[in-house]
């Protein structure tokens, strides 16, 4: 692939670069630089700085108010965030539910909905998995029975990230047991506020409150909040596990955990040694640039084609089982750099109650609850094991 880049090109490089040098606040940086939590109000402030200049949605058509760009200025685009401490787009609204509404909504919930997911005034979560239906996921048993204008939905939700702090959802539900499982899913929008959906939270492995198992009681929903046709919602899903996958690869993100483990690495210790001077060390750290870099040249081969009016299918699944392990290599890289000022781990050190002096730089009590919850990396989003088996069957037709 030719990445030579045109004199408009570079100067649209140029443009970005400015503009994030002097908009990015400098507290939200910071808080990335450290790898603290970002707090919902300080993404949404981010995306308002975004949405103001026109770039809150770089991959959406114009006429839905994305920029309209091409495979190359998404590309720059990318690369420019990665340069800096942005902080990590919440892939729910953006990624995934606006794609899908511009895609199959009616032109009243591309009206109601659209605006609001561009401006980050409305937060998203997703409602896919159940406790016995997660990897089988058209296995799910949330029932949504009609009545009159509206849905009525019982069921328990699980693994919701945000779903505590989020405005909507979108959700999955049983609305038929006719034929195939696949056949009797529909897709509902649901708003969080709505009487009788309650979230309970569930700790994960790295001491943070990410995810929520969501009790559904008797949750009224209107007939107008439904994507596409009934029974039909198995398709929607397709679509959207699709932008899902594709948004789990974080090439970008993995190029910032690259340059913040050069950056630890290069320090110098005791004897005024460097650990990317021993050559076992900066060989692993060569192993994950390059597997870094084939995912890059992947991504933007997939790119290209969506702009050509090739959407990719199931080959999504091959960018989020390479994204997810290369963001596990590089979590484990980091934390072997760190040594022991990785190990010591209080989860009030990631906030401002934390009084006492660092131990370490200032960025290693991140590190360790960043390694711990990219576990869960290889699983959410379909596990590794069965979007291998995706490919098997609809790549390779095995």
């Amino acid at each position: 692939m030719d990445l030579a880049f045109s004199d408009d090109d570079l100067a649209f490089r140029n443009e970005v670069q400015a503009f994030v040098e002097s908009h990015l606040p400098v507290d939200i940086a910071e808080s990335v630089r450290r790898g603290r939590p970002i707090a919902k109000v300080d993404i949404q402030r981010w995306q308002q700085i975004l949405y103001k200049r026109g770039w809150a949605a770089p991959g959406w058509p114009v006429e839905n108010g994305g920029t309209g760009w091409g495979a190359t200025r998404r590309y720059i685009f990318d690369e420019v965030m990665a340069e800096f401490d942005t902080p990590e787009t919440i892939p729910f609204g953006l990624l995934m539910v606006g794609p899908l509404i511009y895609t199959f909504g009616t032109d009243a919930q591309k009206e109601r909905f659209l605006p609001k997911i561009l401006s980050g005034e409305e937060w998203w979560c997703q409602g896919y998995s159940e406790p016995g239906s997660g990897s089988d996921l058209a296995s799910l048993q949330t029932r949504a029975v009609l009545n009159g204008d509206h849905y009525v939905v019982n069921g328990a939700k699980t693994w919701n990230s945000s779903a505590h702090i989020a405005d909507w959802t979108f959700c999955l539900v049983r609305t038929s047991n006719d034929g195939k499982q696949q056949e009797g899913i529909s897709f509902l929008l649901i708003d969080m506020n709505t009487q009788g959906i309650e979230p309970k939270p569930i700790i994960s492995i790295d001491g943070a409150h990410h995810l929520n198992m969501t009790y559904y009681t008797d949750v009224k929903v209107p007939v107008e909040n439904r994507i596409g046709e009934e029974n039909k919602g198995w398709t929607y899903a397709k679509f959207l596990l699709g932008h899902e996958r594709n948004s789990i690869t974080e090439v970008g993100l993995s190029k910032q955990r690259v340059r913040r483990l050069k950056n630890i690495a290069g320090e110098e210790r005791a004897g005024g040694k460097r650990l990317l001077d021993d050559p076992a060390f900066a060989g692993k750290v060569a192993d994950a640039e390059i597997a870094l870099t084939a995912l890059e040249y992947l991504s933007l081969r997939f790119l290209a084609e969506e702009a050509a009016g090739r959407p990719i299918g199931a080959e999504a699944s091959m960018l989020k089982i390479r994204g997810t392990e290369i963001r596990q290599q590089l979590t484990e890289l980091t934390i072997e750099a760190l040594g022991y000022y990785a190990a010591p781990f209080e989860m009030e050190q990631m906030t401002d109650r934390w009084n006492e002096p660092p131990i370490g730089p200032d960025y290693a009590a991140a590190q360790m609850p960043q390694y711990l919850f990219s576990r869960a990396a290889t699983i959410y989003g379909g596990s590794n094991e069965i979007q291998r088996n995706i490919i098997a069957k609809m790549v390779l037709g095995i």
